[in-house]
């Protein structure tokens, strides 16, 4: 069984992605990994070089600009990567710049690839989240974080990303799943305040169209209030071991009040819901699981 592990990365120096951290956290599970390097104003390309394992395979990409609405520009590099993987390889496994997995998981992953690799009705497999808010010590548990999301997909090149690239479909059709028993850790919100200002407007050009309200933006304050959320909950577990590191280099610090929660009453009600039962309904599934 071969898997191949494939990811994009533009301006990692810059917007402070922990690319060194995704990379590394997969790469004991991957017999290749592909790394699609855009255009950048940065060091992006020499930090990818200091990783110096035969497995790193670094390709180079323009990005279009233009392609501003609802992040299409990410779906479109994240379908080159995939492209280029070894056609040898039964899997494909995907890691954002801003995610880690837990080598705890290695095993089940393997598992799980070495299971279904023969079974032509699955595409995927549906990976849980866990998603980091202001510091590595508290994760989002309310409905505006997705909870699950496909992260392998078999090798198969009619599978394509789907709008911003968070999962994968084949044309309109959602891919035919199994669950994998795994966490993919999501490091997107945890920055310093002012970082995660200047990271927010940097990206922002990959969702909004030139506007007045996107320039009016493009001015504010660098500084980030992480007071606005919805709910939170303290993180009792472990941080993948690549994150060691990063995380004792954090130089900044958001005391958060968990007591807060701010919801409609629906929302409201569908939270307790799930607190309750474990079921989120009427959640939006990328996926099918069968």
């Amino acid at each position: 069984m071969k898997i191949s592990g494939f990811t994009i990365i533009r301006n990692a120096v810059l917007n402070d992605y922990p690319i060194l951290e995704a990379i590394g956290s997969i790469l004991p599970v991957v017999d290749e990994m592909i790394v699609l390097i855009g255009n950048s104003d940065d060091e992006t390309e020499q930090l990818i070089q200091s990783i110096n394992d035969p497995k790193i395979k670094i390709h180079h990409s323009v990005w279009d600009d233009s392609l501003r609405k609802g992040g299409r520009v990410l779906a479109v590099e994240t379908d080159k990567a995939f492209q280029l993987i070894d056609p040898s390889s039964e899997w494909a496994f995907y890691i954002q710049a801003d995610e880690a997995v837990h080598e705890k998981y290695h095993p089940a992953i393997l598992e799980a690839c070495k299971k279904y690799k023969d079974d032509e009705r699955v595409q995927g497999l549906v990976f849980k989240y866990l998603h980091f808010y202001g510091t590595y010590d508290y994760i989002g548990d309310s409905r505006k974080w997705y909870d699950h999301e496909v992260r392998i997909i078999k090798n198969d090149k009619t599978i394509h990303a789907y709008r911003d690239a968070q999962g994968f479909r084949v044309g309109k059709t959602k891919l035919n799943v199994k669950p994998v028993d795994a966490y993919v850790y999501h490091y997107g919100w945890v920055k310093s305040p002012v970082s995660m200002m200047r990271k927010r407007k940097n990206v922002s050009r990959f969702w909004s169209e030139d506007t007045k309200e996107w320039r009016e933006f493009l001015e504010e304050e660098d500084f980030f209030n992480y007071d606005d959320f919805d709910s939170l909950q303290k993180f009792a577990g472990t941080h993948p071991s690549v994150m060691k590191e990063r995380i004792e280099k954090m130089n900044w610090n958001v005391e958060l009040d968990l007591s807060k929660k701010r919801f409609d009453f629906k929302d409201a009600l569908l939270y307790r819901f799930e607190k309750l039962t474990g079921i989120r309904p009427f959640d939006f599934r990328n996926y099918r699981i069968i």
